[in-house]
């Protein structure tokens, strides 16, 4: 059955594909606004010192620093809720903003802080804590003869105190 709505309106197709045009060309462009506001924010309130090096960035603030980015996320939230954004949506894209300026998330933190050196640093300290809290030699025998050689590599390669670093 046709829709006789879109064959007697032809208007309403036309309409139809500026919208879905305007959506398309939309969808792509909300990192570089974000981009954009985080870029003002950074310059509206990043704290700079009498040489010009960054002192700290805008969402480190602390205390009367900081009065004029809570301004400006009052000022935010407002307009996201005036929008009909909910208030979680809210959280999300100031987030973003946050993010765009620099801001690294803990988990971001860690994964950016990660090295091949430091995951295997990590590893070694796990593979020789399980083999110290196992001291039985059945069924472990390989461990146990890979223990002293782990160690060596542990101190030596990775500077790993057996004392402070393993349990």
């Amino acid at each position: 059955m046709e829709n006789l709505n879109t064959v007697t309106q032809p208007i309403a197709l036309t309409n139809l594909d500026i919208a879905r045009g305007n959506l398309v060309a939309q969808i792509g462009n909300i990192g570089e606004v974000i981009k954009g506001y985080a870029n003002e924010m950074n310059i509206a309130f990043d704290l700079y010192g009498a040489n010009g090096e960054l002192i700290k960035k805008w969402y480190e603030l602390t205390g009367k620093d900081k009065k004029g980015v809570k301004f400006e996320r009052d000022n935010f939230k407002t307009a996201m809720l005036e929008h009909g954004y909910e208030t979680p949506t809210v959280d999300v894209y100031w987030q973003r903003v946050k993010e765009a300026s620099g801001y690294k998330t803990a988990g971001n933190r860690a994964t950016a802080e990660s090295t091949l050196d430091s995951k295997t640093l990590k590893d070694l300290k796990t593979m020789l804590n399980r083999i110290l809290n196992d001291e039985s030699e059945e069924g472990n025998e390989m461990s146990q003869l890979a223990k002293n050689e782990l160690m060596f590599i542990f101190t030596e390669y990775f500077g790993g105190d057996v004392e402070k670093d393993l349990k």
